[in-house]
């Protein structure tokens, strides 16, 4: 990459979780967030986290703010629908709460099951009383992420960024 290159989104993102002193990352495995995940399991200051299941992520990221540090949980939206029952902790508890969620079961989705919870996705975070952000084009993103921290850790609220599948690309596998 050259210096007046812009970087690739996926870095972008890592950037924004270092300048806003993220110091656990929580995720499940997922291709849409593994370069990510990389890029926080090879840093110094960021403690990552594999999970079971999605939910495990929620009280975690309530004991990482109890004990002073700033949390993400990375997961895909199949996984949103394990999460609903703890989302209410963070209006009950009132601690800050970022996630960022790979998008499936949109246009050109080849698996049938990822409908569903992809087209219900923002509905449920929104009827959870997440703030829902969305992003679709790779010059959007840092500024996405950013706003979605800020909101989460300076303004104390539960904040979910979607990262489209026009974003990520449409998982294919076999013959097209």
């Amino acid at each position: 990459m050259s210096a007046t290159a812009t970087p690739e989104w996926r870095d972008q993102i890592f950037e924004v979780l270092q300048d806003h002193d993220v110091k656990q990352v929580y995720h499940v495995p997922d291709a849409g967030h593994g370069r990510l995940i990389e890029a926080c399991q090879k840093s110094n200051s960021i403690r990552t986290l594999a999970l079971t299941t999605e939910e495990e992520g929620i009280p975690l990221a309530a004991g990482a703010w109890l004990g002073g540090q700033r949390s993400v949980l990375l997961m895909q939206s199949s996984g949103v629908g394990n999460t609903i029952n703890l989302l209410g902790l963070t209006k009950t508890l009132r601690f800050p709460f970022l996630t960022l969620i790979t998008m499936r079961g949109e246009p050109g989705e080849f698996n049938s099951w990822q409908y569903p919870m992809g087209q219900g996705t923002p509905k449920v975070l929104e009827a959870m009383g997440a703030l829902v952000m969305s992003v679709d084009k790779p010059e959007d993103v840092k500024t996405t992420v950013d706003h979605a921290a800020r909101s989460a850790f300076n303004g104390g609220q539960a904040v979910a960024v979607l990262l489209r599948q026009k974003l990520i690309g449409i998982k294919t596998f076999g013959k097209k």
